[in-house]
């Protein structure tokens, strides 16, 4: 009896030992995707890639090519598209993927229906060069709007998946004739902890993009636009954040619409339908 005894009690000794063994390695795996993590943030979050177009490789004869400087140090690279007279002037924020040179046949669009359009790479982004932050995508996005904005024309802010963010925090800073959301999300955060719901990112992450802190000094009309199949940033985000706007005009959820599909979906015939009867017309309209 006794040996039975304390062979029960080794066994029950080594099982002890391999449990506490196997926490303690799942602890340290944990915490090995916690520093990844937080070492490889920026790089999960951006994807700049190097590519773009030139002016010289793309039919776009209205449209010149623009530096703007955002501070003693810094420049940031883009294009500029003037309007027909009396029309508008779309301030354009991109996404996180490669160079708004990507977008060029929306800015073609844009333009040929009489839009001015200024367009331009944040730091760090093909076109301009320097580190991607927050804090510098935010100083840029106010650079550029600053470096447009003109009393015979109307801006309007348009903001396109991450773009969103520095659209929104544009509009709470400035006065523009209208926001355009496309794609948007609460914070970029809120996203982030949608993705990685076992992790602390609300702790760790650098740049959050917190829009529902920014969309209650929007006073400006919005219009957001969703896809219901975007996977992405769910269209919950687009929902809440028009939900959230103090001058929501018109919320667009475009039913099977993607994460990038929107633009082929229609978005621009129904955002100038919006423009056309919330943006004042100037004198040489």
């Amino acid at each position: 009896m006794a040996m039975s005894d304390k062979t029960t009690g080794k066994k029950m000794g080594r099982t002890g030992k391999i449990i506490v063994w196997s926490v303690l390695f799942l602890i340290s795996l944990y915490l090995g995707a916690i520093l990844f993590l937080v070492k490889n943030q920026r790089t999960l979050q951006y994807t700049p890639g190097t590519a773009f177009s030139s002016l010289d490789e793309v039919d776009f004869p209205n449209a010149r090519p623009v530096s703007i400087p955002v501070d003693p140090f810094v420049s940031v690279r883009g294009w500029y598209a003037p309007p027909r007279s009396g029309m508008p002037v779309i301030v354009y924020f991109k996404g996180n993927e490669g160079s708004f040179t990507d977008s060029v046949e929306r800015f073609k669009r844009m333009n040929a229906d009489g839009y001015g359009i200024v367009a331009f790479d944040y730091r760090g982004f093909p076109m301009s060069p320097g580190a991607i932050s927050q804090e510098g995508v935010l100083a840029d996005a106010l650079a550029v709007f600053d470096w447009v904005s003109a009393p015979d024309a109307p801006v309007i802010i348009w903001g396109r998946s991450l773009g969103t963010g520095p659209a929104t925090y544009v509009a709470s800073k400035r006065e523009a004739a209208a926001v355009i959301l496309e794609s948007p999300f609460t914070a970029a955060v809120d996203v982030a902890a949608e993705r990685y719901p076992i992790f602390p990112v609300r702790i760790l992450m650098k740049d959050p993009y917190p829009s529902r802190d920014w969309i209650g000094q929007v006073t400006e009309p919005v219009f957001v636009a969703h896809g219901t199949a975007d996977r992405v940033i769910n269209v919950h985000h687009g929902r809440d954040l028009f939900a959230m706007a103090e001058n929501g005009e018109e919320l667009w959820i475009d039913e099977g619409g993607t994460h990038g599909s929107l633009w082929a979906d229609g978005i621009w015939d129904r955002v100038r339908t919006f423009m056309d009867r919330v943006v004042p017309k100037t004198s040489g309209g």
